[in-house]
């Protein structure tokens, strides 16, 4: 998947959210060379937070999971000799939150 097609569907997802009440809100993964885009959908008082990630021309992959109020989930990816990057993914009240963290090994 090219970074157009993932910048496209990036798009359309804010899009969709905005246009949709209460729906998802995309947010930007940057792994260095794999970017991305998560959003979540709320179920029962928890997130089902789906991130789908793909290197420039690289198949996508799409991870799953659900959050409850507090819960966390990282990210990663290899950068050669220097160690990881990656980002944490975590539910803080009622909101996603995407950041950077550094890499525990």
């Amino acid at each position: 998947m090219s970074l157009r097609k993932i910048a496209f569907v990036a798009a359309a997802v804010a899009s969709i959210g905005s246009a949709w009440a209460g729906g998802p809100n995309a947010h930007k993964i940057d792994l260095g060379g794999i970017n991305g885009v998560a959003y979540y959908t709320e179920e029962a008082g928890r997130f089902r937070v789906v991130a789908t990630l793909a290197q420039q021309e690289g198949l996508p992959l799409r991870v799953e999971t659900v959050l409850a109020p507090g819960q966390s989930v990282v990210l990663s990816t290899a950068k050669g000799e220097n160690g990881l990057t990656s980002v944490e993914l975590s539910r803080e009240a009622n909101d996603l939150m995407v950041r950077p963290v550094a890499a525990t090994n």
